[in-house]
């Protein structure tokens, strides 16, 4: 039985829904620094752990992977503790993954980092499986884009900062590393290596020590707990169809569901595959540890933006829309030039991509209902697509052309996007 108290959103006041969404906005902001993070551990991982490319992209593949297969546990973890008590479960796992994490490179295993990451990436599905809905439903359905974008404001923020943070405490002068390490003897290797990679421990054990306190700070938080049962009218939620019995009666949903995996993998192309994107060019890698913050700062800007025009000036799915055109615009932009400018396109796909979580998910739940809780985990499982076209492309990339393979990964993303925005999000709804 769930312990979710029915608190609708007509019934919070103005300063208690200011208070949650400031809460929430805090937990977006760590979502942020910990997913965003990725993007430079590839880089990271390359040097520590000598890999090539391809195994170097299990850090994605590991961490992304964990939201698909706890999404629907973490949907029932959910029904049991609430929202208060899952958020800070959530935290304390992600706690525990951070210290795994940090161990495990230290000693340079690196199945054991990649334990840890997906540890990470289970704490995170239950936050997002539970903050997502929350935020959509805290007010009027067809505003939830602006709430969310609140989120992605706090969410890029941290993204920006992740980093420069690691690039500066861990990654400083890599470029010189690799090449000394090119030349060192075996032992001498080791040596550089072992020391390159404890520099990470020290982070993500503060790291843990913070998510850890963040955790017990949730659970003693005056954070209010909505039941989605009782939030239908501000969802748009017809009872009749909301209480049916099956979740396969809202077609809608999984079209949803595929539209998560397009977008998070087109959004992790442009953010943590940036840095492998502008390495192939042979731009430096003491300037290419830094280009996810470029994009995540294009991001940040298309949020803005967002928060200003929607939905006052167009409405969240046509945003939607002219977003995942944008997209289609961009792409085709890094593939007919090179080098910086290439690289540019690729970072100001962040602009394209920052409303379009926003937008997918109210419109992927909006009518469920009782279901509200399970179709966000079905939908937190299409982050899986961070794993996905990522690994894609770095397998592809070994005997193609870079700029073609993602191409031809990311249009058809944008596309799918596009037909979501236009007919996808009306499927089975009238």
């Amino acid at each position: 039985m769930s312990t979710l108290t029915s608190a609708a959103p007509s019934s919070i006041t103005a300063r208690g829904q200011v208070g949650s969404i400031a809460i929430i906005g805090a937990l977006f902001f760590i979502f942020g620094f910990v997913t965003w993070l990725n993007g430079p551990l590839i880089t990271f991982a390359q040097l520590a752990f000598e890999l090539d490319e391809v195994n170097a992209f299990l850090i994605l593949t590991a961490f992304f992977l964990s939201y698909f297969f706890l999404a629907i546990p973490s949907s029932w973890i959910l029904k049991r503790t609430g929202m208060k008590k899952g958020l800070a479960l959530g935290l304390f796992v992600m706690a525990v993954g951070a210290a795994l994490f940090g161990e495990f490179c230290t000693q340079r295993w690196y199945p054991g980092a990649l334990g840890g990451l997906f540890v990470i990436g289970g704490g995170l599905a239950l936050l997002q499986t539970a903050s997502n809905p929350y935020i959509s439903i805290l007010g009027p359905i067809e505003s939830a884009a602006q709430r969310i974008a609140v989120m992605g404001i706090c969410n890029k923020i941290a993204g920006i900062l992740a980093p420069i943070a690691i690039g500066m405490l861990v990654m400083d002068g890599i470029g010189d590393l690799s090449a000394q390490v090119a030349a060192a003897d075996p032992a001498t290797k080791e040596q550089l290596l072992d020391a390159f990679a404890a520099k990470i421990h020290a982070p993500y054990l503060a790291m843990a020590g913070l998510l850890a306190l963040l955790a017990v700070g949730v659970l003693f938080s005056p954070l209010p707990a909505i039941d989605p049962k009782t939030a239908n009218a501000t969802t748009g939620a017809d009872d009749a169809a909301g209480n049916d019995s099956s979740i396969f009666r809202f077609p809608h949903l999984w079209l949803g569901a595929l539209c998560i995996f397009t977008y998070v993998g087109a959004e992790v192309m442009a953010g943590d595959a940036i840095g492998t994107y502008g390495t192939a060019f042979g731009l430096p890698l003491d300037q290419t540890k830094f280009l996810t913050s470029f994009t995540l700062g294009a991001m940040l800007l298309g949020y803005v933006v967002g928060l200003i025009a929607i939905p006052k000036y167009v409405s969240q799915q046509d945003y939607l829309k002219w977003s995942a055109v944008l997209g289609v615009l961009l792409v085709l932009g890094a593939y007919f030039t090179e080098g910086y400018v290439s690289v540019g396109f690729v970072a100001a796909l962040g602009f394209a991509n920052a409303m379009m979580w926003p937008a997918i998910f109210p419109l992927a739940i909006k009518g469920l209902g009782r279901h509200t809780e399970l179709g966000s985990a079905l939908l937190v499982m299409g982050i899986v697509g961070g794993a996905i076209v990522p690994r894609l492309f770095a397998g592809l990339k070994q005997a193609h052309d870079f700029q073609l393979v993602f191409l031809l990964l990311m249009v058809p993303c944008y596309l799918y996007i596009l037909f979501f925005a236009v007919r996808g999000h009306r499927v089975g709804r009238g």
